[in-house]
């Protein structure tokens, strides 16, 4: 997976006091904290920790984890309109605790979590990025999540299904810029990542998540943007993690995409970049057949080489922005192009989530594709600079 789920573990602790002091509303700039800074992690006693193999339940496991630090639901796709328009979007709820016990004093406000939202939409056509966050207590029905009938929701947010597939989700932008809402449906059969869902972040005990991928799901509904609603389809990825862990010494940072080829298959991968730019150990993906049987990806594997950049009009921030991604032995050889240049979220950290469109070859056969890629540590946090 992605080893967000660290960086939010210790980002959302570092905001807490600050958020919990607050009311629920979007925000707009944060407090200048650095990337590197929230990499550091924090105290893990008295949580659940991802240390052994497990088997997993849903509708239950779609819910929260609790007693774990940190988890997240985090969902991209491409949409086609009905008159030739192309959408990118990204659909996270981040869920934190700030104490691994609920608060002694019991009212309607009290609560030990934090949940935080990013939501982006991108309109391939006219080259237009929105995106929003927000931060709300875990109190009072502001947000939350069930896992009897599974449902998660931050506000008006709201990813749910009865009991699971087919997902809907709803997410539009609070100052009425537009939104979606989506059937989401399974698609292809659950991928467990790393060791049978177990995934690996470092080498000490418990520095590691559980993480599951739906890798090929099909999506339907509506977009609205500029006042407008179109009826789209599309195909989603979904990620599901949960995890009490925090990134190893000298990880400053990750690229990770995701691809849905035209033959069927997908693949992620992530790369941990280290500060001496040495290849992280930890490094790994998953390739997936269009039968839905799948394996894990070794980082010796995959090589992801930058051939250019884009820079960000804040404060310089110098991005990737073009990929060759090779996978030779599955017989791959893709070129990775943002669809749009400038998908940088400039939130309480600023990083560069976006779709991609993707061509190559796999095994022989020309390809085409498209993917999402993140790409984190290459800004400080905080607002524009």
């Amino acid at each position: 997976m992605r080893t967000l789920i660290s960086f939010i573990a210790a980002l959302l602790l570092a905001w807490g006091a600050w958020a919990l002091s607050r009311p629920a509303t979007p925000v707009d700039q944060g407090p200048a904290l650095s990337a590197a800074g929230a990499l550091m992690g924090g105290d893990t006693a008295g949580y659940a920790r991802a240390i052994e193999v497990r088997s997993f339940r849903f509708p239950e496991d779609h819910g929260p984890h609790p007693d774990y630090r940190t988890e997240w639901w985090y969902l991209t796709g491409h949409l086609d309109g009905e008159d030739g328009e192309a959408f990118g979007f990204q659909f996270t709820l981040f869920r934190s605790a700030l104490a691994p016990t609920p608060p002694e004093r019991r009212s309607e406000w009290s609560t030990r979590q934090l949940w935080m939202g990013h939501f982006a939409l991108t309109d391939v056509r006219t080259g237009q990025h929105l995106h929003e966050e927000r931060f709300v207590r875990g109190a009072a029905g502001l947000a939350g999540g069930e896992t009897s009938r599974f449902r998660v929701w931050l506000e008006d947010w709201v990813l749910e299904g009865d009991p699971a597939f087919p997902l809907t989700l709803s997410a539009f932008f609070a100052d009425g810029r537009g939104g979606l809402s989506l059937e989401v449906a399974e698609g292809k059969s659950l991928v467990l990542q790393g060791d049978r869902g177990l995934s690996q972040k470092g080498p000490e005990p418990g520095n590691a998540s559980y993480y599951l991928s739906w890798t090929r799901m099909p999506l339907r509904g509506t977009v609205t943007l500029g006042g407008r609603t179109t009826g789209v389809t599309g195909e989603g990825w979904m990620d599901r993690e949960w995890s009490t862990s925090a990134l190893g010494e000298g990880q400053v940072g990750w690229d990770w995409v995701s691809i849905q080829l035209s033959d069927g298959r997908e693949l992620m991968y992530f790369e941990l970049r280290r500060e001496d730019g040495t290849l992280d150990p930890y490094n790994h993906g998953v390739w997936v057949e269009p039968d839905g049987t799948y394996r894990a990806l070794a980082p010796e594997e995959v090589s992801l080489e930058v051939t250019r950049t884009w820079t960000s009009p804040l404060g310089g921030t110098v991005y990737p922005a073009g990929w060759v991604l090779r996978v030779p032995s599955e017989g791959v050889d893709l070129t990775l192009t943002p669809r749009v240049a400038n998908q940088e979220m400039d939130v309480s950290f600023r990083y560069w989530e976006g779709a991609l469109e993707v061509r190559g070859t796999s095994r022989g056969d020309p390809v085409t594709g498209r993917g999402y890629a993140e790409l984190t540590g290459y800004a400080e946090a905080g607002g524009r600079t």
